[in-house]
């Protein structure tokens, strides 16, 4: 969580913007935090957001740009995983006005599902901002170390297919998705997010989730292999004790009947019962390759099943 609120800290911090593009981030985080509904039979905006800091640009934006007073009120509910904290943004007076301007409107005074054609179709500045804007309202990134992914929750099916839109004319590749009652889009791959982040304006919270995101995956890498060569060793022992047992009982079938070479490659798999088989045939004198004493075990264990079967 301590990464998400950095990326939308960083995000906020962009202020050198012209108007239009600053217009086009409020209008996406107003849709994407709520948008125009009916209170007291009366038009309100209302949005919210999980940062107050976020809520907080909406509100100086709406003033300086729009000439529209807002309030921010702190709403807490209760939830499985505990408390939750919600920044509500609410415009009372001149929001048909405001969603007018913004594009929540449009000239018949229908509600736009998506976002306004202006700011789909815009220039490449504007359609960074709006990214930027539905992120701040709605968007999630994965911590470093974990599947990656970069999402934004959309409040309809139009809104979720003009930001998968507008990523595609950033050349990202973004997937429009419904999860249980929400629609989604969503970037898995690792280069896109941090190309994504560079793109709506957080280049340091893209650095740091790299470096986070690539020590994540050279520990994991080391517990795999680790994992891995316990995995090895646990079976090779088990393996090992399994060989012991048959040696033994075919040293009791056989009795001194055995030859020679085969007794010595069993003595050898007793004697070193977690070595492996190359290391037997180092041991043997003379020397031979783990192939020839393979062989001579085998055959030792062949020649043990034969005499029991014929003496049954």
């Amino acid at each position: 969580m301590a990464l998400l609120d950095d990326v939308k800290n960083e995000l906020v911090s962009n202020d050198n913007e012209l108007p239009t593009v600053i217009m086009a981030q409020a209008a996406a985080m107003m849709r994407f935090g709520g948008g125009l509904r009916p209170v007291n039979n009366k038009a309100v905006i209302r949005a919210q957001f999980d940062s107050l800091s976020t809520a907080q640009w909406l509100v100086d934006v709406l003033r300086i740009q729009c000439k529209r007073d807002a309030v921010v009120s702190q709403v807490t509910r209760q939830t499985p995983n505990g408390t939750v904290v919600r920044y509500d943004v609410l415009v009372e007076h001149g929001a048909t006005a405001l969603a007018l301007q913004a594009g929540l409107l449009d000239r018949r005074m229908r509600i736009v599902a998506g976002l306004a054609p202006e700011i789909v179709g815009g220039n490449i500045a504007q359609i960074k901002a709006a990214w930027r804007g539905a992120f701040l309202a709605h968007g999630a990134i994965s911590d470093p170390g974990k599947a990656s992914y970069l999402e934004v929750v959309c409040p309809t099916a139009e809104a979720a297919t003009a930001l998968q839109t507008m990523a595609a004319r950033l050349g990202i590749s973004a997937k429009a998705r419904k999860v249980r009652s929400s629609e989604r889009v969503t970037l898995r791959d690792s280069d896109a997010i941090e190309r994504m982040l560079n793109l709506i304006g957080a280049p340091r919270s893209a650095r740091e989730w790299t470096g986070k995101r690539s020590d994540g995956e050279a520990r994991g890498k080391a517990n795999r292999l680790a994992n891995f060569d316990d995995a090895n060793m646990r079976r090779s022992a088990r393996a090992a004790t399994e060989a012991c047992k048959k040696v033994i009982h075919a040293f009791d079938v056989l009795g001194d009947d055995i030859p020679d070479n085969l007794l010595m490659a069993g003595r050898l798999r007793l004697e070193h019962s977690h070595a492996t088989l190359e290391q037997l045939g180092h041991l043997a004198d003379p020397p031979i390759t783990k192939d020839a004493i393979a062989g001579r075990i085998r055959r030792l264990l062949q020649l043990s099943d034969k005499i029991e079967k014929s003496r049954a």
